[in-house]
């Protein structure tokens, strides 16, 4: 989106770092930004080190809070993209995200277990003395 296209009062959605947001532009006096304030989360943001994702062995494992209710976020203007429903209840739209973060996680570690296991069986068959 251009900041052309937007004006103050917008609904929005938009990304904001790893988390997905909907709120409202505040101002849009940027060139590659637009000022948005934060009424929902819509996807909370990912945990660890970015530049080395799934290691869990990094010097620095990154803690990544979600932006606060009507916190001001810089936003990129090419995550811009205009929100026409209705704006759910922050807190419940981040327990939402946050249930769905450690969903995606538990699943993920479900998967890495259960292919270890056909590996480790793979290993027996390959090599089985």
């Amino acid at each position: 989106m251009t900041a052309g296209k937007l004006a103050i009062g917008d609904k929005v959605t938009a990304v904001y770092k790893t988390g997905s947001y909907i709120g409202e532009v505040v101002d849009v006096s940027g060139v590659a930004k637009a000022a948005v304030r934060i009424l929902a989360v819509i996807e909370h943001p990912t945990q660890g080190n970015l530049h080395q994702p799934m290691d869990p062995n990094v010097s620095f494992f990154h803690q990544r809070r979600a932006l606060a209710f009507q916190e001001i976020a810089l936003m990129p203007l090419s995550t811009i993209e205009p929100y026409g429903g209705n704006v759910p209840d922050y807190q419940e739209s981040l327990k939402r995200a946050l249930k769905s973060e450690m969903l995606k996680m538990s699943d993920l570690e479900a998967w890495a277990k259960r292919s270890l296991q056909e590996l480790e069986q793979l290993q027996l068959e390959y090599f089985p003395n």
